[in-house]
């Protein structure tokens, strides 16, 4: 029995000790990883935010953040977010480019599992054109 206690004792400790190690270190948590447009027309706001929060017990770096495409444009912060510290990620689309689009922005950061993968989609529509009716000059031609 007391065998039997000291084998769950340390199987116990060694859970609690594997656990803590996974906490220690930066942890980046987002609110959401995926950001619908909707269908927005063309020219609308192009911005949209991505907010994190450092979870972990390091100051969090982010090494860089790149869109899919010239078209996504992404802008985060450069300097350390504090364990507990929010912050946001910006990303622009494009939309002078009618269609459907679902892009991706790629952050690196100092973590363990250095990468994350946000996504924005949705639609642009192009404006509702108005066809031209032919102006009258009010007379016939001679």
């Amino acid at each position: 029995m007391k065998q039997l206690l000291s084998i769950l004792a340390f199987v116990v400790a060694g859970a609690f000790t594997l656990s803590a190690q996974n906490a220690a270190g930066p942890s980046m948590s987002f609110q959401q990883t995926t950001v619908d447009y909707g269908t927005v027309e063309k020219g609308a706001d192009p911005l949209r935010k991505f907010t994190f929060t450092n979870t972990g017990t390091e100051p969090l770096i982010i090494k860089s953040a790149k869109g899919s495409c010239g078209c996504t444009v992404p802008t985060y912060p450069k300097e350390p977010i504090m364990p507990g510290e929010t912050n946001v990620i910006e990303v622009r689309y494009d939309t002078q480019r009618v269609g459907m689009f679902t892009k991706t922005v790629t952050i690196t950061t100092n973590e363990a599992t250095d990468t994350h993968t946000l996504t924005i989609k949705g639609e642009v529509k192009a404006p509702a054109t108005q066809e031209s009716v032919p102006a009258t000059t009010g007379g016939l031609k001679q």
